[in-house]
């Protein structure tokens, strides 16, 4: 059985503003010029997001005393965490599978612009 491509259109708009940025300030920036460009096109194109949102950690019937910043939730589904970076690494993913859990969402995308050509992985929370 083939699985449904989660959230098909709203990836593949994200991902567009993603390259759209790329293309424009290429590589060799610190990570808030690039999330700043981001939310400039998210604005000219009218999406849905957060900034910086907030996630508390729960534990059965408790909130702990730590708290998780997602550089960006957009359509109020989709985790956009945003690096400048040699290469991914396990961190990078069990970052953003960490804000999965916290919020409750099935998307996130994790985007590299610090390599000639972005790089970007989408992780699927299927627990949620």
């Amino acid at each position: 059985m083939k699985e449904e491509y989660i959230y098909k259109n709203e990836n593949f708009t994200i991902v567009g503003i993603l390259f759209e940025v790329h293309k424009n300030l290429w590589k060799g920036f610190s990570e808030i010029v690039y999330k700043d460009a981001i939310e400039y096109e998210f604005q000219q194109n009218n999406i849905a997001y957060e900034r910086e949102k907030e996630f508390s950690v729960q534990y059965k019937n408790t909130t702990l005393n730590h708290k998780f910043y997602a550089d960006f939730v957009v359509y109020d589904k989709i985790i956009l965490e945003i690096k400048t970076v040699d290469c991914f690494n396990n961190n990078h993913y069990n970052l953003c599978l960490n804000y999965l859990k916290t919020s409750k969402n099935k998307l996130a995308i994790l985007a590299n612009f610090n390599l000639i050509s972005l790089e970007y992985k989408r992780i699927i929370n299927s627990k949620n």
